[in-house]
């Protein structure tokens, strides 16, 4: 069985999943070629688990100052280089193609008719009670971004039949952490701010992590360059999370018990959504800007909320290689019940 993975690059939590599914794959006997596309290779970090993989341009998203830019998104992606990458793969020599909201993938697969399953967050949102909340024009984007013929979504909470979330196993399993130590990750704000707005707070220990950083210390505030091995590490340590509303972050720490302090990313709809869920469902508290008051405020209301997973990507890699026979109804159900 030969298998087409392809991974959206524009954020580390579609890398991140993918790295702890690609390591249960490896295990099956099948044949998988990974794709990563929407980031330049110089971004891209601990990559080895996916072999020879093969990278295109694909669709990204600009942002600035944590907002997102959507006259400057539609601009800036090379519309003509993303048709011709679709009309150039072929995807035929493939039994399967899997796509985490990856663009060239899904749409090369749907040009030449060969099954492709969506798995990742997006999908969860094909579900009739997360679709309706969605705007018309949301709608067409979760819809139309990484088509996809079978769509596995992933939630928090059983949610029609999305599944539970694919999460790394920590590799250093330490629930709760020390109460002053705090894990920041924040890749889409700007650097100086969030350092600016940590910099007083000085009755905790901040580990900030941001693609713009090196490996330096202000005081109380430690900066590091993004590293799988030294966001386990520091992550390991810490009580509470700061990070944006995207999906792995948040499981992440709602998978070790860690309070939860989201800020997510101005004008993207999903981060948003995320958001209102966490926070209706009393598992993270939001921020609406990064400032030394609003991280203040929110630490001081921070609550924590342990949720319990089965090892989702085992038993996904299982599935694959089995064909993807067994309805996503069914397994959705299987998973939930273990």
């Amino acid at each position: 069985m030969r298998v087409l993975y392809g991974i959206q690059g524009t954020g580390n939590g579609h890398l991140s999943r993918s790295h702890t599914l690609a390591t249960y794959l490896s295990q099956q006997p099948i044949h998988v070629d990974y794709l990563i596309s929407g980031r330049r290779n110089y971004g891209l970090f601990d990559m080895d688990v996916f072999g020879a993989y093969q990278s295109r341009e694909g669709l990204s998203f600009v942002t600035e100052n944590g907002a997102l830019k959507r006259r400057k998104t539609l601009t800036s992606n090379n519309w003509r280089q993303f048709y011709n990458d679709v009309k150039a793969l072929d995807v035929t020599q493939y039994d399967l193609v899997i796509t985490d909201y990856e663009p060239v993938s899904a749409w090369a697969a749907k040009r030449a008719g060969v099954r492709s399953i969506g798995l990742g967050r997006q999908y969860a949102f094909w579900e009739p009670e997360l679709y309706k909340t969605l705007s018309l024009w949301q709608r067409q984007m979760i819809k139309q971004f990484a088509p996809c013929s079978t769509p596995v979504g992933m939630h928090w909470l059983e949610c029609g039949n999305a599944i539970p979330p694919v999460v790394r196993e920590p590799d250093n399993g330490c629930k709760g952490g020390l109460a002053q130590r705090v894990i920041v990750y924040l890749p889409f704000e700007d650097p100086k701010v969030i350092i600016n707005a940590l910099y007083p707070i000085d009755d905790y220990e901040f580990s900030v992590f941001h693609p713009k950083l090196t490996r330096c210390s202000y005081g109380h505030i430690e900066c590091f360059a993004p590293s799988r091995k030294q966001f386990s590490e520091q992550f390991s340590r810490a009580s509470a999370v700061i990070s944006n509303a995207g999906f792995e972050t948040s499981c992440e720490a709602l998978r070790e018990g860690k309070s939860l302090i989201i800020k997510p990313l101005t004008g993207q709809f999903e981060q948003q959504k995320n958001a209102e869920i966490l926070e209706r469902k009393g598992l993270a508290t939001v921020m609406k800007n990064v400032s030394c008051a609003s991280i203040e405020r929110a630490l001081q209301e921070r609550q924590s909320a342990y949720m319990q997973w089965p090892n989702v990507a085992k038993h996904l890699a299982n599935w694959i290689a089995d064909g993807a026979k067994e309805s996503v109804r069914d397994l959705s159900k299987r998973l939930w019940g273990l």
